[in-house]
Parts: structure tokens; C-alpha cells; sequence
């Protein structure tokens, strides 16, 4: 039992953004120690400056010190991204993310070409620009001499699989966001990546959440400890807080993300839920929004103000930004799927054309565009007793406090936690002891839905979204 106690796992948070690793207690979820490491901004990148920010975190973290007591690590990392090698495991391009548009052609000519209802039947999502079948083909048509080179696709998490074992490996969780990939079934279809791609393309196996996708190379320390079959960063995060149905959680970072667990799937031909598995064996129905926390550091920046201060102008604002509705779409988007779109803010008079009411019209489009999010989301069926607020985006005063009013339902902060990391870890408990971990969350704040501004703002909201895109 002493040995026990003494045994740590290693969840590594590859985002967009950073690689960030944890270590901590396998028996209680306690952090022992961390290290990040940034990743380039921009929206396609050579895979081989993952490995390098994964080695750098990783030696931050002093995980090579912790060889006898390391049994196991895993990766959670962002999803779609497309990862394609050659028969040398070389990359043949730059790997495009989850949030580079350039092929929404192409996703609109996949959806075009067999239906909406199709993609549902066949991989329950209806393809946008940020899934990886939609790169293949923007690759195929546009650079024929790299796409013949390719040999194996995968995604981010499966190349750092790679790095760590010597070996490709994915879960459903990372796979559903291919458009390739059937999470009811839990099989690939070929048939649709020879159709839109072309044929002989090897993909990594689809390993169960609880398995192992080999042990640690040399590289990483003396110690062999088991790595986990890994997950997409949503699936992770969804472990990492012990989500269960009725829950759902708004993520406010690099990305908005809305998801919940379901045991059963959810079909949405519409488009807007895509039908992802989580990292247990259930279902995780998600919607995605590119902007949101970058929205409220471009008003800022606007504002020529710090965060600190621009959470304190949209404090001080109207509750309703004295009229202004800011359409939040500053990079395009992808729930509702508009990727050509921009931003605009409604509503501007010379009384209601302040700091404050500038910066909290930016904090209200944020969450308003999470609340379409949710609308869906209980639209098809999917439970909503309580938000989960978490991200980056979240420790912003403004948008704690204004949450549960935009969404009409009660809104929780969990404690301060890398959950992408955290779930990472419990999944690599899992792999290396054969049960998966119970280490609870601990609740920061809670708020009740308050006011009568909050239906007003919806409305106001949603009337622009429609005059402007229908």
C-alpha cells in the first residue's frame, strides 16, 4: 500500500497553444510537479516542434527524476489536426490545425456531393474545414505531388504517441473528429478517405480507453512506464473533471467548446453537434466555436488596456452594454459554420459608445455564442441541469458573473485545474493499473441565473446573428 501511494502518473496537454505536462499522485490526483513548454502561433506547423515543446516540458517538469515511481503517461492534444507522414514517418507537409479554414471548400463540396444525412449514417458528423478528412482533400487538390508521398495519417496526439513509443495508436475520442471514423460502429471507413483523399493510406490502430499504446522509449528516461491509448482534448477534459450526464461543460479558451457526456449518440444532421466519442466508451456530443477567449484580448488590445483592466470596464459597463451586440466572429467560424465571416458590433450610439460598454458587449458575444451553443445542445435532447465553466476565458470576473444569466441555467467554476492534463492522467492510471481512478473536484464559485437583462441581451443577439446570416 506504501508503494501505492507513492506512484505517479503523467498527463501531457498538447493545445494549440503550449504542451503542458503534469505529474501527479496515481492514487490521489495530487499535482506533484509541471512544466510547459509554447507552441508558434499561426494555424499549421511542423509536428516536430510538438515533440520538441514536449521535451522540453517534460524536462521542466523533472519527469526523468522520477524514474521507480513513473507507471504510466498519456496524451490528450488538440483535435483534427492533420498529421501526414511518409513511409519514413517524415512529414510531407506542415500539419494544418483544427482552426485553419483553407479547406471549408472542401468540406462544403464533401457535404455537397453525398448529403448531410450520409455523413451522419456513415461517421455521425457532417464535415467542416476543421476536420481532417476536409485537409486531406484541401492536400490532395492542391499539393497531388506531397499527397502521393503520404503513408500514414494521424492526428496530433497520435504523432506524440509516436515520439513516446515508437509506435502509431489513437482512441474514438480523436478519431470521430476525422470524418472517417464511425464511433457507433467504433470502425474506420475507408471507403470515404479513398473517396475524398486516395487509397493505400495506413491509419493508426483504434486502441480502447483503457489500454496501453506501448511503454516509454530510452529518450524519456530510464523508466519503461505504460503509455496510454491517449484522446482528443475535449475527451480529456471531460475525464479530467469526472463529467457525468446532465452536466455539461463550457470551455472558454483558444477555443469555445460545449460538450456533455451521453451514453447514447447524438445525431444532429443539422451540422452544428458533432457526434464524438468520449474516452470511456460513451459518447461526447460537442460544438466548437473558434473565437472566444481571443475575443476579449483583441478588445482589450482595441481598448489599449491589460486584461486585469478590461475585465473591470466590462464590469463597470451596462448589463446589457447599454444596447451593443457584438457578433464575435473575428477569425471566421465554425458553430454556426461561417468560416468567411467577420465580427460586428451592432447597435453603436453616441451614449452607449464606451470603454465600458465596448468591453462588455465583447464579454456578452462570447457568451452568447456559447448559449447558441447550448441551445443546440438541448435542442437534440441533450440534459442540461448545470454549466461547468472552465478555460482560460473563465477567470474573467465579467463572464463568471454574467454566465448563468446568458444561459438561463446554474453555473459552477471548478477549481483551478489543468483538466486536459488531469484526464490525461487518470487515463494513464487506468492503462498502467487496470481501474480507473475516482479523485473528485473540488467546486470554486457557483452563480444563479439573476436579472431580467439576460433574456433582453439573447434576443438582441440572436435577431443580429439572423438579419446578418440568416
Amino acid at each position: 500500500m506504501r508503494q501505492a501511494l507513492r506512484e505517479i502518473v503523467v498527463g501531457i496537454d498538447s493545445s494549440t497553444q503550449s504542451c503542458k505536462v503534469l505529474a501527479v499522485s496515481a492514487a490521489t490526483g495530487e499535482m506533484l510537479a509541471s512544466g510547459s513548454s509554447p507552441h508558434p502561433d499561426g494555424t499549421c506547423v511542423d509536428p516536430n516542434v510538438w515533440t520538441q515543446a514536449l521535451a522540453n516540458a517534460w524536462e521542466s517538469a523533472g519527469i526523468a527524476d522520477l524514474d521507480g515511481r513513473l507507471i504510466g503517461a498519456a496524451v490528450a492534444a488538440q483535435q483534427h489536426g492533420m498529421v501526414a507522414v511518409d513511409s519514413d514517418d517524415v512529414p510531407v507537409h506542415d500539419a494544418l490545425l483544427w482552426n485553419d479554414v483553407r479547406s471549408a471548400g472542401q468540406a462544403a463540396s464533401m457535404v455537397d456531393e453525398i448529403g448531410a444525412k450520409a455523413w451522419v449514417d456513415a461517421v455521425n458528423v457532417v464535415p467542416v474545414a476543421s476536420f481532417t478528412l476536409a485537409k486531406l482533400a484541401w492536400l490532395a487538390q492542391n499539393y497531388p505531388s506531397d499527397a502521393a508521398r503520404v503513408a500514414t495519417v494521424g492526428l496530433p496526439h497520435d504523432w506524440l504517441n509516436l515520439q513516446l513509443t515508437g509506435q502509431w495508436g489513437t482512441d474514438r475520442s480523436d478519431a470521430t473528429g476525422t470524418a472517417y471514423f464511425d464511433p457507433v460502429s467504433n470502425t474506420y471507413r475507408p471507403d470515404l478517405l479513398e473517396r475524398f483523399f486516395g487509397s493505400g493510406v495506413q491509419l493508426p490502430p483504434v486502441l480502447t480507453p483503457e489500454a496501453s499504446a506501448g511503454t516509454l522509449l530510452p529518450r524519456w528516461g530510464s523508466s519503461a512506464a505504460v503509455v496510454g491509448a491517449g484522446m482528443g482534448d475535449n475527451a480529456g477534459a471531460a475525464l479530467g473533471l469526472e463529467l457525468v450526464p446532465g452536466e455539461i461543460v463550457v470551455s472558454v479558451g483558444t477555443s469555445g467548446t460545449v460538450f456533455a457526456v451521453s451514453e447514447t449518440p447524438v445525431r444532429d444532421v443539422g451540422g452544428g453537434v458533432a457526434g464524438f466519442a468520449d474516452a470511456t466508451g460513451a459518447h461526447l456530443p460537442l460544438l466548437a466555436m473558434i473565437n472566444s477567449a481571443r475575443v476579449l484580448a483583441a478588445g482589450a488590445a482595441m481598448l489599449n488596456v491589460d486584461l486585469p483592466e478590461f475585465d473591470r470596464l466590462a464590469r463597470a459597463g451596462d448589463p446589457d452594454a447599454g444596447g451593443l451586440t457584438l457578433l464575435p466572429y473575428l477569425d471566421g467560424e465554425r458553430t454556426p459554420n461561417l468560416p468567411d465571416a467577420t465580427g460586428t458590433l451592432v447597435g453603436l450610439t453616441r451614449s452607449n459608445m464606451t470603454p465600458e460598454n465596448l468591453a462588455r458587449a465583447a464579454v456578452l458575444g462570447v457568451l452568447n455564442s456559447l448559449a447558441d451553443a447550448l441551445e443546440t445542445m438541448t435542442s437534440l435532447g441533450v440534459p442540461v441541469r448545470r454549466v461547468l465553466l472552465i478555460g482560460g476565458g473563465s477567470k474573467s470576473l465579467a463572464l463568471r458573473e454574467g454566465a448563468a444569466t446568458v444561459f438561463g441555467v446554474p453555473v459552477e467554476i471548478p477549481e483551478a485545474r489543468e483538466y486536459v492534463a488531469l484526464g490525461a492522467a487518470r487515463q494513464a492510471a487506468w492503462a498502467a493499473t487496470g481501474e480507473l481512478p475516482k479523485w473528485g473536484r473540488r467546486i470554486e464559485a457557483s452563480y444563479e441565473p439573476s436579472g431580467e437583462w439576460g433574456p433582453v441581451v439573447r434576443e438582441r443577439y440572436v435577431a443580429a446573428r439572423k438579419a446578418l446570416y440568416g
